[in-house]
């Protein structure tokens, strides 16, 4: 299932590109993404004994106006290939396609207390210079944390929880004695 939403994410990005729409696309796919994932739509979008021309009139209804012509074609034919399943996916991966190429990244920071307004500030300005690209951040709060917090950007996890501390001081002491 990755490979074909990468296909049709692939398509779509080099559409952007092409008609210089990159940012049209990123706003148009996420919304699109999001309202798929609503249970009503889902539904009437992948129900398999809703007729086909049932569904496309779903869908003008829905999309038609708000988002560009090329991305409302998309939605048909995956519909008309019965590959609905693939299209909050493959959208996923084109917004991701487009902020990789915008330099975009976000960063996800799990703490035991919420962070304040300063320290979130500071955590975005560093992770912009190191990371050299535009950060995101969002922060999740998890008393099981304890202290310290925990970073999740780019496919990497950087732990500077008290929990892994710990661990590894345990880990340290078990091979010293």
């Amino acid at each position: 299932m990755a490979d074909l939403s990468t296909r049709y994410a692939t398509a779509l990005f080099e559409l952007s590109l092409e008609r210089g729409l990159t940012a049209d696309f990123l706003e148009q796919a996420a919304f699109i993404s999001a309202t798929m994932r609503e249970a009503e739509c889902k539904r009437i979008i992948t129900h398999p004994r809703i007729p086909e021309a049932e569904k496309f009139v779903f869908l003008d209804n829905v999309f038609a106006g708000r988002i560009h012509d090329d991305l409302l074609g998309f939605m048909r034919l995956t519909v008309s290939k019965n590959r609905e399943d693939f299209l909050a996916p493959a959208l996923d991966v084109l917004v991701n396609m487009i902020r990789r190429h915008q330099n975009h990244t976000t960063a996800k920071v799990v703490s035991a207390i919420p962070l304040t307004p300063e320290q979130e500030s500071q955590l975005m300005i560093t992770l912009t210079r190191k990371l050299g690209k535009t950060v995101e951040l969002s922060v999740d709060v998890d008393a099981t944390v304890i202290g310290g917090f925990r970073l999740h950007v780019d496919g990497y996890v950087f732990d500077h929880t008290l929990r892994y501390l710990l661990k590894g001081m345990k880990e340290n002491l078990r091979f010293k004695t």
